[in-house]
């Protein structure tokens, strides 16, 4: 099945006085999906999302949404955009219930429209409770939620959700967790940016590591994993002498040492690693403890960045 492009950038590029921080950016993100963009701090992941937001104009290279150049299409890809930032940008003089409300009065809903969609979403965001109460009397966590709410009072065609989740708690990010899911199920593609890769590896279908305004590694999580992490099994062995041993048995492969556990590289397949402990047991070593080891984000990262 051939995807489609909701977003899609060729070279794109970025300078604030002489610091480049978009250096030829080549993006393309499917329709009705979620895609993470990670990367340290001064990224240029924020960039990124506000070039595409058409909210500044970059120096170079092309950038479509939704099909629309955003130079040359600003006022389309506003239309088929929503944007939520960093920073809650509800009205605190309001209630919940009120900022849902006039948010929906201004994008045209009629008035019994905008409660409906209000109510709709307070349910979503776990607010029903506090839909009545000023929103300045709200914790950060719950401000968060309802400017992530305000943003899909007219449900976008795409959404860029700038570190959706910076500073909520378990549950409220396990809500949002799964708003986004629910999102992208019912056909919205939604680009995010993170440093929590927990949170990239639950919900993008595809990722793509930003390290100096350089895409470093893009694809599908599993397969990030897959070709640039890979399995290991942790052993931990019970004596430094016998650590020393195992090493000598192990000659030729390549074996490291992590968290005081010696890890040897795997396919993860069972006879694999009995034979392993075979040539361990066969020489005397004992092994008190074996694990093997998925690889996460975490490891894709370090071995991105390692260098």
């Amino acid at each position: 099945m051939i995807e489609t492009a909701m977003i899609e950038t060729a070279g794109l590029r970025k300078s604030y006085d002489d610091r480049e921080v978009l250096r030829g950016i080549d993006l393309s993100v499917p329709s009705a999906s979620v895609f993470a963009l990670l990367g340290p701090n001064g990224a240029g992941k924020t960039t990124l999302l506000r070039v595409l937001a058409t909210l500044i104009r970059p120096d170079g290279g092309t950038a479509t949404v939704a099909g629309h150049d955003v130079v040359r299409e600003p006022r389309r890809v506003q239309a088929a955009i929503s944007l939520t930032g960093q920073s809650a940008a509800v009205d605190e003089l309001l209630t919940g219930t009120e900022n849902l409300v006039m948010l929906g009065r201004l994008r045209r809903l009629g008035r019994r429209a905008a409660r409906r969609r209000a109510a709709e979403l307070l349910e979503q965001f776990d607010l029903v409770d506090a839909g009545g109460r000023l929103v300045r009397t709200y914790s950060g966590g719950m401000r968060r939620r309802l400017d992530l709410a305000a943003g899909l009072v007219i449900a976008p065609q795409v959404l860029f959700l700038d570190e959706p989740t910076t500073g909520l708690d378990p549950r409220s990010r396990q809500t949002t967790w799964a708003a986004v899911r629910a999102l992208a199920d019912r056909g919205v593609t939604v680009l995010l940016t993170t440093q929590y890769l927990e949170e990239a590896d639950q919900l993008a279908d595809r990722i793509a590591f930003l390290d100096a305004g350089e895409i470093i590694a893009a694809g599908r999580p599993a397969e990030l994993k897959a070709q640039l992490a890979g399995e290991r099994v942790e052993l931990r062995i019970r004596t430094p002498e016998m650590a020393g041993r195992a090493r000598r048995v192990l000659a030729g492969m390549p074996v490291a040492e992590q968290r005081g556990a010696l890890t040897v590289p795997t396919d993860g397949s069972a006879a694999q690693v009995r034979e392993l402990l075979n040539r361990l047991d066969a020489a005397g070593v004992t092994v008190d403890q074996v694990a093997v080891h998925r690889p996460t984000l975490d490891d894709v990262f370090l071995t991105l960045t390692k260098g």
